[in-house]
């Protein structure tokens, strides 16, 4: 052992504050989340995915799940890196994001869900793009799912455990029954 932490080490500190996350996790906000995507799949809405850095990563896989799994029409600007970068170089990154969704004429109907560890913050330069890109959403009457729900049990890992919550969420999201609409793979042959 190294000193710096207890009993079991690092990674019983680590697991031992996950489960105290999720533990202090609004459920009644989780399925109010999945009321309003449910709500947006019936109208015919698509769902657009946001984050930067692991967010990113994270709305790369949930648009597949949210497809494949729940049955949406569901986009990332991430995903597709001309177009991303395009944007970056010609309007700057503050505006990608918020152009990305003009050229996907984004509408009412939509739902804007945001990956983000903290939020945007535009006077400390924190996340430009995702603020710019959810008050052009809002401006457009499209809905905005996110927010900080992830609760800071350790101000030192706030990143790791924010990001790897929103894998958890975004899970339960396209497997609770108001949402799936077919089984995962490994689950199909059991």
């Amino acid at each position: 052992m190294d000193g710096l932490c207890g009993p079991g080490g690092f990674a019983q500190e680590y697991l031992t504050e996950a489960v105290r996350i999720i533990q202090q996790l609004d459920t009644d906000a989780i399925e109010r989340a999945v009321g309003l995507l449910a709500e947006t799949r019936k109208r015919g809405g698509r769902l657009f995915v946001l984050g930067v850095g692991g967010g990113a990563a994270n709305a790369s896989h949930a648009v597949n799940d949210f497809r494949k799994l729940a049955g949406f029409e569901a986009y990332t600007p991430t995903d597709n890196v001309s177009e991303l970068t395009a944007r970056i170089n010609d309007e700057g990154w503050p505006a990608a994001f918020e152009g990305w969704l003009r050229g996907s004429r984004v509408t009412a109907d939509d739902l804007l869900l945001v990956f983000s560890v903290g939020g945007g913050d535009l006077e400390r330069g924190v996340s430009p793009n995702l603020v710019h890109a959810l008050r052009y959403g809002r401006e457009r009457g499209a809905r905005i799912l996110g927010g900080i729900v992830v609760p800071p049990v350790n101000p030192a890992r706030i990143t790791p455990h924010t990001e790897a919550m929103q894998a958890v969420l975004w899970h339960l999201m396209v497997t609770h029954p108001r949402l799936k609409t077919a089984p995962a793979r490994w689950e199909s042959l059991q």
